[in-house]
């Protein structure tokens, strides 16, 4: 099990994108959160398991039926300090 931080790009901002996604993380249970960044990006911290990772990343290739994800990039947070219960959209 990884902390991992994933940027995603595209149209991913006012078009229920961070809903979709937080939604379907639940389901899965998966941890973490989800926000808007102000560049227009989308930042979703999560506890991501290694057999879990390619559903996870499909779920945020998908988001919602009105979003368009053009890239995604992530890396390992090795010091993560954050600890949740469940999914949730943060906002700022």
């Amino acid at each position: 099990m990884e902390w991992y931080r994933f940027i995603i790009f595209g149209k991913v901002q006012g078009v229920f994108y961070r809903k979709f996604v937080s939604q379907s993380m639940m389901k899965k249970q998966f941890k973490g959160y989800i926000q808007n960044l102000d560049d227009g990006t989308v930042e979703v911290v999560a506890e991501v398991f290694d057999d879990d990772f390619d559903t996870f990343m499909s779920i945020l290739n998908e988001g919602s039926p009105t979003s368009s994800v053009e890239d995604i990039r992530y890396e390992i947070i090795h010091d993560a300090d954050f600890r949740t219960d469940g999914f949730e959209i943060r906002y700022k």
